[in-house]
């Protein structure tokens, strides 16, 4: 598989002499791929350490005991849903451990929500892609005929994070079967503007709810996959005039088939 990822620092983050909060990490293990990416609450001044905390924490958990690609879909799926309570468990105790040892609570002076960050990461071995998510970044499947598919869209309402209240009741996990895998591409909510169209691009009502540029990925895609995972054109584009737009720091990290 090609791997690779970029995070440019947001316009607004520029101007506010605030350093980039996002994060990723990714992981190759040959034919599987572990990926995950975060980004910090821009209200909080250690989000970036955060970040950082969220996606080493992922990465670690999610190349343990990994189920084969025969594996049976309710393994995956049992699998997954218990990566993601760990990984909330073993991030809260990183940062108990990061504030002091002491207890974390609002109630005291190592309140976890300091290291706020959301976290979106997928378990890559195909036929199947696992994923593990809470906040508002997002999630594009590509698949070999090169169809763009947004499987983890934004939630609605506000942004849960790994340190917000009841996080492993909130944590979304599942697992998608894909026998012609394309590609993975995960998504800080810095990108929405960039990355994701509106319905009505496509005549759609606006319930249809927003859907992937296939423009932005299938271009992406095939520039890494020309120049063996180089990702110097996908900084480019985040540091592109349409991409200042958002003001926000802005992460993307895939993985791609060779050939798609």
């Amino acid at each position: 598989m090609i791997i690779a990822g970029a995070s440019v620092q947001g316009t607004a983050h520029l101007a506010g002499a605030r350093g980039c909060q996002d994060a990723f990490k990714a992981v190759d293990l040959g034919e599987t791929a572990v990926l995950a990416v975060s980004d910090g609450a821009s209200s909080r001044d250690r989000s970036a350490l955060g970040a950082h905390l969220a996606v080493d924490t992922a990465c670690r958990l999610l190349t343990e005991d990994l189920p084969g690609p025969d594996a049976a879909p309710e393994t995956w799926t049992r699998w997954t849903a218990e990566r993601g309570q760990r990984i909330v468990a073993h991030y809260l105790r990183a940062v108990a451990g990061l504030l002091g040892g002491g207890r974390c609570g609002p109630e005291t002076e190592q309140d976890p929500g300091a290291l706020a960050a959301t976290l979106t990461a997928a378990v890559v071995t195909p036929p199947w892609t696992a994923f593990v998510s809470t906040g508002d970044g997002f999630a594009t499947l590509l698949t070999g005929d090169g169809r763009c598919h947004l499987v983890l869209p934004q939630p609605p309402g506000p942004t849960s994070f790994l340190s917000s209240p009841g996080a492993a009741l909130r944590i979304r996990t599942f697992t998608v079967w894909e026998p012609e895998f394309g590609g993975v591409f995960l998504a800080t909510d810095g990108c929405a503007a960039l990355t994701l169209d509106h319905p009505r691009t496509r005549q759609l009502p606006p319930e249809a709810g927003p859907l992937p540029a296939e423009r932005f990925f299938r271009g992406v895609a095939a520039a890494l996959r020309a120049n063996h995972g180089d990702a110097e054109p996908l900084r480019r584009l985040l540091s592109g005039p349409e991409a200042a737009r958002t003001g926000d720091d802005l992460t993307v990290l895939c993985a791609l088939a060779e050939a798609g």
